[in-house]
C-alpha cells in the first residue's frame, strides 16, 4: 500500500508579513541572472508594443475602451449581457442604457485594427466604417434614426460576437480543433476549456459530464501521435460536475463527483491527454484536492502522466498545494502536470472574507505579493522536476524573463496564455526561443456561455494595474515595468495594501467587525463543530408569566430607570462592548442553543451569533456620538442653548423565534443605550435563548433592575403593552399583531407612546432578460429557501420577464431540488425544520390551496417532523397571493417587458414595503424601479436577506413596519427623548466673553 498522505491543510488566511519576510531572502537573484532578466522582459514588451495586427485582438479592445473609462465599463455590461437578451425591446433599451453613459459621441477610434473599427461603428463610437469618410461626431440617435433600431441592434450584437470570437476558440470542439490547426509549420499546443458557468441543477452537471466526455473523444481523436507532454489537454472544473459543490456537503461531493472525474480522466488517459482540473475559490480548495487526491488514488490511473491541476498564486497556500501535490505523486508513484496561475477571483475573495468576518484574507491585496509569490512557487515547481511537469500561465514578460531564468537548460516545462491575449509576447519568445514550448488555453463554447468569463478576463487583464493594459502603455516607461515585486514591496510589513483593512477592522476606528470562520477551512469547521457538540443545552419546559408578574417587572424597571438614565453613555456603550465580547467567546454556547431551540442550521446560526454581536458594538458606538454630550445650537449673543438625548422610561420589547438571538438583543441594547430600562418579552417558541441573553447582559454591566425577562405567550405580551406605566414599545412580529398593539397604545390615557414595529411583507424580485439566469437562481434559491423561508425579507413573489421565464423558473426548480432538508445539526442540512406544528399546519394548508389555483413548478420532499419542503407556484396574477406566507414557498409570476409598470403597481398594492430584488443590467430600469415602489430595503443584482448591521439598516414601510431601521443611524433616537436648555448667559449683568473680545475695540477707538 503506498503511503497516501493525510487530507490537506493549511492556515487558511496567514498574515502577509509572515510570508513576506519567508520569500524576500530568496527573491533576488545574482546580478547577471538579474541583468538577463531585463533583456529578455525588454524584448518582448517591445514586441508588444511594436505589433501590429491588422485584424486587432483583445488587447486592442482594452487600449481603446480603458476599464477606467466610462465607455470602457458600457462596453464590459454589453459583452456581459446582450447576447441572452432574446427580445428586441429589452435588448434596444440594454443598447441605449449602456451607449448613452459614456462619451461615446466624441470618441474618436485610435486604433486602426479592424476588430476595434467594428465594434466602434457597431456601438455608434464612430460612423465612419458605414460610409468611408465621413467623421465620427454623429450622435447615437442619428445613427439609429438613419439605419433603424433592428440594424443596430444586430450591428451590436455582431460586435458582441466578433469580440468573442477573439476569446473563444470555437463554439463547438469541432470548430475549435479546425481553428486550432497548425499554420505555417508551427506546433502549437491546446488545453480546451469548456465554457459554461457551474452546475446549479443534475441537468446542468449531467450536460456538462457529457460535453467533457465527448471533448475528450473529439481531441483524442484528432491528437495526433505526439507523446506528452506535446499533446492537447482539456480543463475540466469541478463547480460544472455538482451542483453543490461546496464544502458542508462534502460527504455527498465525495460519493458523486469522485466517480464522475475518474470516469473523465479515464476518458483521457485512453488517448493519452493533459487532464487538468481547473482552480476554484478558496473556499473550495480543500474538497478540490480531497475530489483529486481520490481520483489519483485509482490503480486505473497508474502509468499516466496527464493528469493536473491549476494552483493560484494569489492564494497564499499555494506554496502548501504543491508541497501536497508532489506528495500526491510521490505517494503514487505517478508524474502530474501542474499548471500556475495568479488567480481570477481576486475581489470575490476580498468580499467573501470581508463578509465573513475573517481573521485576514485568503489571498494577497498586493499584486506585487501575488507576482513574488508566483516567482517562489515557479522555483519550487522547476525543483521538483521531473515529478511535476510545470506549465506557466502569465501574459506578464517580467515573470516569462524570469521563468525562464530560473529554469535553466533542463527543460520539462511550458508557458501557457490565455487565447485572445499574449499574443505578441509568445510570438516573440517563439522567435527568440524556439525550443520553449506554450500552450494555449482555449475556451471553447457558445457565445452565450462566455459572457460570464469574458468579463472576468476583461477585469483581469483590462484593469489599470494589469501588466497586460501596462505593457501596451508607452507612456509607462519600460523601466517602471521591470521593477521587481520584492522593490514595490519595500518591507514585509508592507505586504499587505494599506486601503483593504483586514475583515475585523472593515468599519474601524467606530466598531469591531464580528468575527465568523470559513467553512471551507476544515480545521476552523471541525473546532467549531466539536464545540457546539460539547454544549449542553437546557431544553426544559419555561414556565409562562402571569400577567402579575408582568406588571411586577414593569414596576420595578421603573424603579430603575432613573439610576440607568442617569449612568453615562460612556458607560452604557461599555457594558454593551463587553456584552459583544462575551457573545463571541461563548459563540459555541449560543449556537447550539440556536439550533436546537430554534432549529437553525450552523451557517445561519453563526449568521444570528454575528449579527446579535454587531447590534451590540454597533448601538454602543451610536450611543456614545448621541448620548455622549449635549449639542451647542447657535443662537444670540448673551445665550446658551443645548440639545440633549435622554431616555424615555420603561420599555417593552416582544421579539420574533427566527431571530430569537439578534433581534432579541439589537431591541434590547438599542433601548438601554438610549437610557431606557427594558421588560423584554421573548417569542414563547424560544425563551431559553433569550434567558441567556438575559443573563449574558446582565454579566455585562446592566444593572438587573434596568433590565428585566418576562416569558410567556401572546397573552403577557398584550399585558405588558396595555400597562399604562410603559413609555414605548419596539416590536418585530406579524403585522396583525403590529395593529393590535398600535390600537392598544392608541387607546391608553396619558403620554403618548412610540411605537417602534418591523413586520413581515410580501417580498418581490424582479428579473428582466438582460439577468444572468444562474445568478438568478443563486439568489432565488438563497432569498426564498434558506432559514426555510422563515425570515422577514425572504423572497415571496418572483417576477420573472415572459423571454426568458421558462430557463430561469426550470434552473431555480432544479437548484431548489438539490437542497438538503433535515436535521439542522447536520453541517449539509440546507432547509431545516419550521417553528412548530402550527406553522407547519399553515404552510401545509396554503401548499394545499396553491396546487388547486396555481401550477406547480416543484415540490420538495419533506421527512416526518416539522419540516417543509421547498414549493415553487406560478400565478396567473400576483392578486392571488394576498399575505406573507412564512416559509419555503416561492410564487413566481412572468411579465411582458412592456408592462413593468403593473409589475410595479402589483407590488404598491400589497400594501407592503420591506424588502424588494432587482435582477437587471439596464440602469435605467433599476433607477425607475427604484424612483417608484416605496420599500425599505432593495437589493440590485444580489440576493434580498441578510442585512449586515450598520451596512443595510434593516426596516421597511407601509405594512412592513414604521421605522426607524433597525441597525442604522437613526434608531436610537427614536428610543429618545429630545431636551433643549436656553439659559440666558446676560442675565446677570452682561455678556462677559463679549465684552473681553476684539468687539469691544470699535468702542476703545470711540
Amino acid at each position: 500500500m503506498p503511503n497516501i498522505p493525510p487530507p490537506f491543510t493549511a492556515a487558511y488566511a496567514p498574515d502577509d508579513a509572515a510570508i513576506a519576510a519567508r520569500l524576500f531572502p530568496s527573491a533576488h537573484l545574482t546580478p547577471p541572472q538579474e541583468a538577463r532578466i531585463d533583456r529578455t522582459a525588454t524584448r518582448l514588451i517591445e514586441a508588444i508594443r511594436k505589433r501590429d495586427d491588422r485584424l486587432g485582438g483583445v488587447e486592442d479592445m482594452l487600449r481603446e475602451f480603458a476599464l477606467s473609462t466610462k465607455e470602457g465599463l458600457a462596453l464590459m455590461v454589453l459583452a456581459e449581457a446582450l447576447l441572452r437578451v432574446p427580445d428586441a425591446r429589452t435588448a434596444d433599451q440594454f443598447i441605449e442604457d449602456k451607449l448613452g453613459e459614456g462619451d461615446f459621441i466624441h470618441h474618436e477610434t485610435k486604433s486602426t485594427a479592424f476588430l476595434v473599427n467594428a465594434s466602434a461603428w457597431a456601438l455608434g463610437l464612430s460612423a465612419r466604417v458605414i460610409q468611408p469618410g465621413e467623421t465620427p461626431d454623429g450622435t447615437i440617435g442619428r445613427l439609429v434614426k438613419r439605419l433603424g433600431a433592428p440594424a443596430v441592434r444586430t450591428a451590436t450584437r455582431q460586435a458582441m460576437r466578433l469580440m468573442g470570437n477573439h476569446f473563444v476558440l470555437g463554439e463547438t470542439i469541432e470548430q475549435a480543433l479546425e481553428r486550432g490547426k497548425p499554420r505555417s509549420g508551427q506546433k502549437p499546443r491546446y488545453s480546451f476549456d469548456m465554457l459554461g458557468e457551474g452546475a446549479r441543477t443534475a441537468a446542468d452537471a449531467n450536460r456538462y459530464f457529457d460535453a467533457y466526455a465527448s471533448a475528450i473523444e473529439t481531441i483524442g481523436k484528432a491528437a495526433g501521435h505526439h507523446p506528452l507532454p506535446d499533446r492537447p489537454g482539456i480543463s475540466v472544473k469541478l463547480s460544472a460536475l455538482h451542483p453543490r459543490f461546496e464544502a458542508i456537503s462534502h460527504a455527498r461531493v465525495m460519493a458523486e463527483l469522485v466517480p464522475q472525474l475518474l470516469d473523465l480522466a479515464r476518458r483521457a488517459k485512453a488517448h493519452d491527454l493533459n487532464f487538468t482540473v481547473d482552480a476554484e475559490e478558496a473556499d473550495r480548495l480543500e474538497l478540490s484536492l480531497d475530489v483529486i487526491a481520490a481520483t489519483l488514488a485509482d490503480p486505473s490511473l497508474t502509468g499516466w502522466d496527464g493528469f493536473g491541476l491549476a494552483i493560484q498564486a494569489y492564494q497564499k497556500r499555494a506554496s502548501a498545494v504543491i508541497d501536497y501535490i508532489h506528495e500526491l505523486a510521490r505517494a503514487h508513484d505517478r508524474k502530474l502536470m501542474v499548471r500556475l496561475v495568479k488567480g481570477a477571483y481576486w475581489d470575490t475573495e476580498i468580499k467573501r472574507a470581508q463578509e465573513r468576518g475573517l481573521d485576514g484574507y485568503p489571498v494577497f491585496t498586493r499584486k506585487a505579493m501575488t507576482d513574488l509569490n508566483y516567482v517562489a512557487c515557479a522555483q519550487k515547481l522547476l525543483a521538483l522536476r521531473p515529478r511535476i511537469f510545470p506549465q506557466f500561465a502569465t501574459h506578464n514578460a517580467l515573470t516569462v524573463a524570469t521563468v525562464l531564468e530560473l529554469a535553466g537548460d533542463a527543460g520539462c516545462f511550458e508557458f501557457q496564455r490565455l487565447h485572445g491575449m499574449g499574443e505578441a509576447l509568445y510570438e516573440q519568445l517563439a522567435k527568440d526561443h524556439p525550443d520553449i514550448a506554450y500552450r494555449t488555453y482555449a475556451p471553447v463554447g457558445s457565445h452565450r456561455d462566455l459572457l460570464a468569463y469574458l468579463v472576468r478576463r476583461l477585469l483581469e487583464n483590462g484593469a489599470n494595474s494589469s501588466f497586460v493594459a501596462q505593457a501596451a502603455d508607452y507612456r509607462v516607461p519600460v523601466p517602471a515595468l521591470l521593477k521587481r515585486p520584492v522593490d514595490l514591496i519595500v518591507r514585509p510589513d508592507h505586504a499587505h495594501h494599506v486601503k483593504i483593512p483586514l475583515p475585523g477592522d472593515l468599519f474601524a476606528p467606530e466598531r469591531h467587525n464580528s468575527g465568523g470562520i470559513e467553512f471551507g477551512e476544515r480545521a476552523a469547521l471541525d473546532r467549531l463543530l466539536a464545540d457546539v457538540k460539547a454544549e449542553n443545552t437546557d431544553l426544559k419546559p419555561v414556565t409562562d408569566a402571569t400577567p402579575e408578574q408582568a406588571s411586577a417587572a414593569i414596576t420595578a424597571a421603573r424603579a430603575g430607570f432613573v439610576a440607568w438614565s442617569r449612568t453615562p453613555a460612556a458607560t452604557r456603550a461599555a457594558a454593551l462592548e463587553q456584552a459583544a465580547h462575551l457573545i463571541e467567546s461563548r459563540s459555541a454556547h449560543f449556537l447550539a442553543a440556536l439550533q436546537r431551540e430554534g432549529g437553525k442550521t450552523l451557517d445561519d446560526a453563526l449568521s444570528e451569533v454575528r449579527e446579535a454581536t454587531d447590534f451590540c458594538r454597533y448601538y454602543a458606538a451610536q450611543g456614545r456620538k448621541l448620548f455622549g454630550s449635549e449639542v451647542a445650537m447657535p443662537g444670540p449673543t448673551g445665550e446658551s442653548n443645548a440639545l440633549t438625548m435622554r431616555g424615555r422610561g420603561v420599555f417593552v420589547a416582544i421579539s420574533p423565534w427566527n431571530f430569537p438571538l439578534a433581534i432579541f438583543l439589537g431591541q434590547v441594547t438599542a433601548a438601554l443605550m438610549a437610557g431606557n430600562s427594558v421588560v423584554a418579552k421573548p417569542a414563547e417558541q424560544t425563551p431559553r435563548i433569550a434567558r441567556a441573553a438575559v443573563a449574558l447582559l446582565h454579566e455585562a454591566g446592566i444593572p438587573t433592575s434596568a433590565l428585566h425577562l418576562v416569558t410567556g405567550d401572546g397573552r403577557i405580551g398584550a399585558a405588558l403593552t396595555a400597562h399604562p406605566d410603559i413609555a414605548g414599545v419596539v416590536f418585530t412580529g406579524s403585522t396583525e399583531v403590529a395593529r393590535h398593539i398600535n390600537r392598544t397604545l392608541a387607546a391608553k390615557d396619558g403620554p403618548i407612546v412610540p411605537l417602534i414595529a418591523e413586520t413581515g411583507g410580501i417580498n418581490a424580485m424582479i428579473a428582466d432578460a438582460t439577468a444572468l439566469p444562474e445568478q438568478v437562481a443563486d439568489d432565488v434559491v438563497t432569498s426564498a429557501f434558506r432559514s426555510a423561508g422563515q425570515r422577514c425579507s425572504a423572497l415571496r413573489l418572483l417576477f420573472v420577464q415572459e423571454d426568458v421565464a421558462d430557463r430561469m423558473i426550470e434552473m431555480i426548480a432544479g437548484a431548489a431540488s438539490e437542497l438538503k432538508i433535515g436535521d439542522p445539526a447536520d453541517v449539509a442540512t440546507h432547509v431545516g425544520p419550521v417553528i412548530d406544528a402550527e406553522a407547519k399546519q399553515r404552510l401545509d394548508a396554503h401548499i394545499a390551496r396553491m396546487k388547486t389555483e396555481a401550477r406547480l413548478h416543484f415540490a420538495g420532499a419533506a421527512p416526518e417532523g416539522c419540516f417543509v419542503a421547498p414549493h415553487i407556484f406560478e400565478l396567473k396574477d400576483a392578486g392571488q397571493l394576498t399575505e406573507e406566507v412564512f416559509g419555503p414557498i416561492l410564487h413566481v409570476v412572468r411579465y411582458r417587458a412592456e408592462t413593468l409598470a403593473r409589475v410595479l403597481q402589483a407590488i404598491e398594492r400589497t400594501g407592503y414595503g420591506l424588502t424588494l430584488g432587482i435582477h437587471s443590467r439596464i440602469d435605467d430600469t433599476v433607477e425607475a424601479i427604484i424612483d417608484r415602489v416605496q420599500v425599505g430595503n432593495i437589493y440590485v443584482n444580489r440576493n434580498m436577506i441578510g442585512a449586515v448591521v450598520g451596512v443595510q439598516p434593516f426596516g421597511g414601510n407601509g405594512l412592513s413596519g414604521t421605522g426607524p431601521k433597525a441597525g442604522g443611524p437613526h434608531y436610537l433616537a427614536r428610543f429618545a427623548t429630545e431636551q433643549t436648555v436656553t439659559i440666558n448667559t446676560a442675565a446677570a449683568g452682561g455678556n462677559a466673553a463679549l465684552l473681553a473680545g476684539e468687539a469691544l475695540a470699535p468702542y476703545r477707538e470711540m
